[in-house]
């Protein structure tokens, strides 16, 4: 009857209102205002990418086969080259692959996926910086205490926590997008899945969702940054009260790779972060190549930085690749 057909009507509207509404995919545009230009942009990008991986893997391969690199500040840089392999590799195979071939297609999940893995690993990246700021603060202000005060168990848990971290601040991100009606709009003006750049394509109210964001990116910020800041304080006041020119050059020496490791992941992370908020009068396109800078820089610097600056560990890839010729 009819009266059955407009119940029937009534519950499938209402079954609809309650089922999240989520396309099938998204479409990636890439750098939007240099669609012309991307194809070019694409192979310092992929030359940036080739480095990052292979120096990374090669920082890798060097700490694990030589016992005397199983120390806290190896271990630590271990972390580091894992989280910019993951970091990096997350999202630049499918950036290239947009500027190139222009298949910005992305699936719904496989979107949520990129993006939990960018932030979390993002939110590593910096837990494991501020690991290695107390390492260089406890092997110089307490260098007989070092070994004791980061023992194996010790440096083990910090990575965990690190980790643990990222990943209990990031997934209530994908957890509350996933539960959000997005509307038929599904061009997501980015090289990537990005957590601001799916939530402008929501049809609901996203308060909630960028107040989570803006509290997690702060608070991540603001203790790793604290704690950095702080190390170096307490560094620099040590190394002063030392008698010996010769013994500050080298504890200042000890400190500069991980400091020249560490501004450019952050200097790069608060202008994009400015700029998103504040910067509305700088062109999108700026915004998207500081935040794809922001990503593959680090992890392309980081192992050169370390395996230039650091004699031990540039001594055992010499002789790793001296093995591998024999």
């Amino acid at each position: 009857t009819s009266g059955e057909a407009r119940d029937k009507k009534g519950l499938m509207s209402s079954l609809n209102s309650t089922t999240p509404s989520q396309p099938p995919s998204f479409l990636l545009l890439g750098i939007p205002g240099l669609e012309k230009e991307q194809f070019w942009i694409a192979f310092p990008f992929c030359i940036m990418y080739a480095i990052a991986v292979l120096g990374n893997i090669i920082l890798l391969i060097v700490i694990k086969t030589e016992s005397s690199l199983h120390e806290p500040m190896y271990l630590f840089l271990a972390m580091l080259a894992f989280t910019d392999l993951v970091l990096s590799t997350s999202m630049l195979p499918k950036m290239l692959t947009i500027f190139w071939w222009g298949s910005g297609e992305i699936g719904f999940v496989s979107c949520l996926v990129q993006l939990f893995f960018v932030h979390t690993f993002t939110a590593v990246e910096s837990g494991v910086l501020m690991a290695m700021a107390l390492d260089r603060y406890f092997a110089i202000c307490y260098p007989l205490r070092h070994s004791s005060i980061l023992s194996m168990p010790v440096v083990t848990a910090l990575g965990s926590l690190v980790l643990l971290r990222g990943v209990l601040m990031v997934s209530p991100m994908c957890f509350l997008l996933h539960r959000k009606d997005f509307c038929q709009h599904r061009v997501i003006s980015h090289s990537y899945c990005e957590h601001m750049a799916m939530v402008k394509l929501v049809c609901e109210d996203t308060r909630v969702n960028a107040i989570y964001c803006f509290l997690v990116a702060i608070a991540v910020a603001t203790f790793d940054i604290t704690v950095i800041v702080l190390s170096y304080t307490m560094i620099l006041r040590a190394v002063l009260r030392l008698s010996s020119s010769n013994t500050q050059h080298k504890a200042i020496n000890t400190c500069v790779s991980h400091v020249c490791v560490i501004l450019p992941f952050y200097i790069s992370a608060i202008f994009t972060y400015v700029t998103h908020r504040y910067g509305h009068s700088i062109p999108q396109h700026i915004h998207i190549l500081v935040a794809n800078l922001y990503l593959l820089v680090p992890p392309t610097l980081n192992p050169i930085i370390y395996g230039m600056r650091t004699k031990q560990l540039r001594d055992k890839i010499v002789v790793l690749f001296q093995r591998k010729r024999i």
